[in-house]
């Protein structure tokens, strides 16, 4: 009998991240709206694919999204602006392959400075942005809305 944590790991095997398309915007809005409060609207993310400082992923398992990143490279510095899982897929990996993506993305750029900003209580994410060597540096009061919350502004330096 296959134990739960085998089959996790061969479902994370079957999850591919591959460049965002905008035959994928409709999937991309309903994550948009499953995980953030502050969602982007349908016209944001369509021109975010268009323009030239935003690069975007999906995670895919079988032919299903199941999660989306966005990183956004100005000046030589990368933001992570968004990451999103579905939440029947969460604690499975997937925003650990979406991650892995962005920040192997921005090293082939030359970007040696990543930034993002995280909700206070978000202590899962909070975590998995530590393990890639992202610190706290600072935070932004009220920044969050429904519910109100602190903004945690976390930096990776590698310059």
């Amino acid at each position: 009998m296959m134990k739960d944590s085998d089959r996790r790991n061969s479902e994370l095997e079957t999850v591919s991240v591959r460049p965002m398309a905008s035959a994928d915007l409709e999937a991309v809005w309903q994550l948009e709206n499953q995980c953030f409060s502050d969602s982007w609207s349908m016209k944001l993310l369509a021109d975010g694919l268009k323009g030239r400082y935003d690069r975007f992923w999906v995670a895919e398992m079988g032919g299903q999204i199941c999660g989306y990143a966005n990183l956004r490279i100005i000046a030589g510095e990368g933001e992570i602006e968004r990451i999103a899982v579905d939440s029947r897929f969460r604690r499975q990996g997937i925003g650990r392959k979406l991650m892995d993506k962005m920040e192997k993305s921005a090293a082939a750029e030359g970007v040696t400075d990543m930034t993002l900003e995280v909700r206070e209580s978000n202590m899962a994410a909070r975590k998995l942005y530590e393990s890639f060597g992202f610190a706290e540096e600072g935070r932004r009061k009220g920044y969050y809305h429904n519910p109100l919350e602190d903004a945690v502004i976390m930096w990776l330096r590698r310059a």
